[in-house]
């Protein structure tokens, strides 16, 4: 049975604690939440959304399965971050992961932006896919916020 998709916008009444439990599992699997993880779980629409960014959430047949967001940064030459992708592992091969970034994209070129940064792991290999397939290049340059952080990919808006 085809499992239907939704992308929506993030209400943080409803989607706070699968935002946070979503980052938290992904995070925690591998690796120890940071300063700045606890920071942005405090209220998501505080650090992500106040500040000029967006969060999206995909639903399963109305059940928040995923997240991913896009922050607004101030880190010349990029305006914008993809950030804070996790998916459920149920949910996870269904085109999820990919749907969330297209939104972020969309709505990063929809504010006017021109570049978007991408900090990730290389033990991450799903999400290495997604960001390949949109079309973001490696960078050389290491500019990690997080100690997991060992990959960098760029995408011109």
């Amino acid at each position: 049975m085809q499992k239907k998709i939704e992308i929506v916008d993030y209400v943080e009444a409803l989607h706070r604690e699968a935002f946070v439990r979503l980052n938290t599992d992904w995070i925690t699997a591998h690796w120890q939440l940071e300063p700045h993880d606890i920071e942005v779980f405090r209220s998501p629409k505080a650090a992500i959304e106040e500040p000029g960014g967006h969060i999206f959430v995909g639903l399963i047949d109305g059940e928040p399965m995923g997240v991913c967001a896009l922050c607004r940064i101030h880190m010349p030459p990029y305006d914008y971050e993809l950030a804070k992708l996790a998916v459920s592992p149920e949910a996870r091969g269904l085109g999820m992961g990919t749907r969330l970034c297209e939104a972020v994209v969309s709505k990063a070129r929809q504010l006017g932006g021109k570049r978007l940064f991408i900090e990730s792991n290389t033990l991450l290999l799903p999400a290495l896919h997604i960001y390949e397939k949109l079309g973001c290049r490696r960078l050389s340059e290491d500019r990690p916020h997080y100690s997991r952080g060992d990959i960098f990919f760029s995408l011109d808006l």
